[in-house]
């Protein structure tokens, strides 16, 4: 939002100074992006007259201008088309810098004619894209006075950043207002006397979509005279990056950014019958101001006449019935339009314009009559004519809402005392209206406060407070130390969070890369990950493809693959950490970590084949994180039940008991080529949360790995075992026979075929013995293998292979 010092002192008596003022919007949330100063800018640019224009010698294009500055005559070679005789525009000396050029002057010679500086145009200057030609100023300008200061550009330009929810302030009396609440000046009355309408308005409304405009307001204007805007609100426009148009479209624009409420000029006579607001119908277009054409949807909200659609509701006007210099009758229009539909319309066509930032965030409801009475003295001033009576349909949007106020809350939340008295002077100078108070004490009592029209995002008493801290001075709470239990300092994280900490590093060690992408994703990319439950789809999506909360993080993560493959980089593997979505409540959400592998193995020794990522990639991913993490990793069981978005057959879930702690494998060609993303890819998903916390909260610590001085030894055995029995249940078995001693087990064969009856197949384990106290006999490492035989043929129904 931008907007000048003197614009702003329209509605602030003040004698701040700009320092001052800029601080204090900072202070207030307003936060300062930057201030310009043009005037020091262009410093060096004065107005001068063109004495005499000559054809170049050497050039059909080029013009040999005498040039008067007010002080001197200097020789000027221009090639612009409008350069002649007479002419006023502004002059840039030798040395000058041109900042819409980034170059600086120097004398020079062109096609063998001596040059003395430049005459400019408004893009050298960086008023506007325009570089057809010179600036053309009117004859009556002075020559020889500093262009910046004849042209009004002698006033610094604030920018501030605007939170989505201070509409309010998108418009310069909204800024003036804080500023006085806040004590820097006092608020102007704005003039506000009804205009009496000449006639009867020969145009009506019809509302046909309430909801989508609850409150429409028309004036019908005749024999108006739309030329160039007088220098006043030319110089306003410009100063703050707007190009003038034409008095009719100025006024609307600087209505817009005065008093934050979008009106639309529509040229009477190129309308047919009235207005009618309506969704758009199947297949309709709109050729817009801006030279594009939209096709537009039964979603979109229009302003039509008894033929067509003539502008979309809130966001831009229609080509076809836009005012011209030929205008002599005008509608004006001033509307509600619903927030919502407004901003989805904007991002589907991707139409950014001035009144769909203010319609979509919400604009007074109760400014709509008032705006229209601002702008129709306007338009009776500066291009003449009569206005109509107001044309009214629809009714102003029920805003008023009383809210309770202790003032003791204040000290409560904010921790800073402020007076009853001055917490109620802060409110009234926000606009709030006091329709009861208990005057029990000082700070005691409440107060009943109805919050202004322009304030839609004051709920409640919270709220109230920080508008009460926020105008008293943040800076005024004190600073107080947090309290100490102890002399020694505990925590500052949770294992919780700890384990996020340790699953990030311990992934980007294995060589993934960290993304973070966003929390939602588009409807039918959820749907390939199980889909999203009732309440996770966005009512206000930021764009028209990330419509609901994601419910799998892979679904972002191959996609992000996808764009890099796209770019040459196929070998990739990424990974997040983060929330994923089962159904709209705190407990509906899980912390994930997430990764994808795409192309082949990464990373892998320079002197090795590279191979294409499997399944088991993804499950040492999977097993690292939850051993990072602290989960008991040996007594976790693998299941084949793994979603839908994975292969069958190439993936797994990693359990404790009935516990889902991972998931992994192979993700499924169909998800693949539905995103049109290449395979293979494999990808993990482990639930952070599920993890078990560890329960002992004290005690000496054990080493992860016993050492002993006597040396392990290992045997194998082979077991027929059906087809279909996992080989981790024969390891589980194995391993518990005796815990103390067997220290690992790992399958080194699996063999189906010959000598072996039909739907059997043999495992052969590597068994691991380790004994810690002294070294085993024979008969004890026979007993030992008995125990092992016998815990597998419990546990799986087979046999020793002979």
């Amino acid at each position: 939002m931008k907007f000048t010092l003197s614009w702003l002192k329209d509605h602030l008596e003040t004698d701040a100074t700009l320092d001052q003022i800029v601080e204090k919007l900072t202070a207030l949330g307003l936060e300062v992006e930057g201030v310009e100063d043009r005037s020091k800018e262009l410093k060096p640019f004065r107005v001068a007259h063109v004495v005499s224009a000559e054809k170049h010698p050497d050039a059909d294009k080029l013009r040999v201008l005498v040039v008067d500055t007010g002080t001197e005559k200097l020789q000027v070679v221009c090639g612009a088309p409008n350069a002649r005789a007479g002419l006023k525009g502004v002059f840039a000396p030798e040395g000058a810098y041109i900042p819409g050029s980034d170059i600086t002057l120097k004398k020079g010679v062109i096609r063998g004619v001596e040059s003395n500086g430049m005459m400019c145009s408004e893009r050298e200057l960086k008023l506007s894209e325009e570089h057809n030609g010179i600036i053309e100023l009117p004859e009556d300008a002075p020559v020889g006075v500093a262009y910046a200061e004849y042209a009004g550009l002698g006033d610094p330009v604030i920018d501030i950043s605007l939170t989505p929810d201070r509409a309010d302030c998108a418009g310069v009396r909204g800024i003036a207002r804080d500023l006085a609440a806040a004590g820097l000046g006092r608020l102007r009355p704005l003039a506000a006397e009804p205009v009496k309408g000449a006639f009867a308005s020969p145009f009506g409304v019809t509302i046909e979509a309430p909801d989508a405009c609850p409150m429409y307001v028309g004036r019908y204007f005749r024999g108006v005279k739309n030329g160039p805007s007088p220098k006043w609100l030319h110089d306003k426009l410009v100063a703050i990056g707007l190009r003038p148009i034409s008095a009719l479209v100025d006024i609307t624009n600087f209505i817009t950014f005065d008093l934050s409420r979008p009106l639309h000029a529509f040229d009477a006579d190129k309308v047919k019958g009235g207005i009618v607001v309506r969704m758009a119908r199947e297949g309709e277009t709109l050729a817009a101001l801006n030279g594009k054409e939209y096709p537009l949807d039964p979603s979109m909200t229009v302003i039509a006449d008894h033929e067509r659609a003539e502008a979309l509701g809130g966001i831009i006007g229609g080509e076809a019935s836009g005012c011209t210099e030929t205008t002599v009758n005008v509608f004006l229009e001033a509307a509600i339009f619903d927030t919502v539909r407004t901003a989805q319309t904007g991002r589907k066509l991707g139409i950014e314009s001035d009144a769909r930032y203010r319609l979509e965030r919400g604009v007074d409801p109760a400014a709509v009559v008032s705006g229209m009475e601002r702008a129709t003295r306007l338009i009776l001033e500066i291009c003449g004519g009569e206005a109509s009576d107001l044309v009214i349909a629809g009714e102003e949007p029920q805003w008023r809402r009383t809210l309770t106020l202790r003032p003791g809350r204040v000290a409560a939340l904010g921790g800073v005392e402020v007076p009853r008295d001055e917490q109620t002077r802060i409110l009234i100078d926000l606009g709030c209206e006091i329709v009861g108070e208990d005057a029990t004490g000082e700070s005691g009592g409440t107060l009943r406060v109805v919050p202004p029209s322009w304030r839609a995002d004051i709920h409640g008493e919270a709220d109230l407070v920080e508008e009460v801290l926020r105008i008293h001075g943040f800076d005024a709470i004190p600073a107080t130390p947090l309290p100490r239990d102890s002399v020694l300092t505990r925590p500052a994280l949770t294992t919780k969070q700890r384990r996020v900490g340790l699953t990030k590093r311990t992934l980007a060690v294995r060589g993934l890369s960290e993304a973070v992408t966003w929390s939602f994703m588009a409807g039918p990319v959820a749907a390939l990950f199980g889909g999203v439950g009732e309440g996770l789809t966005l009512v206000n999506p930021i764009s028209a493809d990330l419509d609901v909360m994601r419910p799998s993080i892979l679904g972002n993560l191959i996609q992000a693959a996808g764009r890099n493959a796209d770019r040459g980089y196929a070998d990739v593997g990424l990974f997040e950490v983060g929330p994923a979505f089962r159904k709209p409540s705190p407990d509906g959400q899980d912390i994930v970590a997430a990764g994808i592998r795409a192309g082949n193995a990464v990373p892998r020794p320079w002197a090795e084949k590279a191979r294409g990522v499997d399944a088991y990639d993804a499950k040492a991913d999977a097993m690292a994180v939850l051993e990072a993490a602290g989960a008991p990793v040996t007594n976790l069981q693998v299941t084949t039940d793994a979603p839908g978005w994975y292969h069958p057959g190439r993936s797994g879930v990693l359990r404790l008991g009935p516990t889902v702690m991972a998931r992994f494998g192979e993700i499924h060609p169909t998800v693949l080529g539905t995103l049109g993303v290449k395979g293979p890819v494999v990808g993990f998903e482990v639930f952070l949360d599920a993890i078990p916390l560890p329960k002992k909260k004290g005690g000496t610590a054990r080493p992860l790995v016993q050492l002993s001085p006597f040396q392990p030894l290992e045997r194998d055995f082979a077991f027929v075992v059906g087809k279909d029995v996992e080989a981790d249940k024969l390891i589980r078995a194995a391993k518990g026979a005796d815990k103390a001693l067997v220290r690992d087990v790992t399958v080194f064969d699996v063999y189906q075929g010959a000598n072996l009856e039909e739907g059997k197949k043999s495992v052969a384990l590597s068994v691991t013995l380790q004994p810690t106290e002294r070294t085993l006999t024979e008969p004890e490492i026979e007993a030992i293998g008995q125990k092992i035989v016998a815990a597998v043929a419990k546990a799986t129904g087979g046999s020793l292979r002979s």
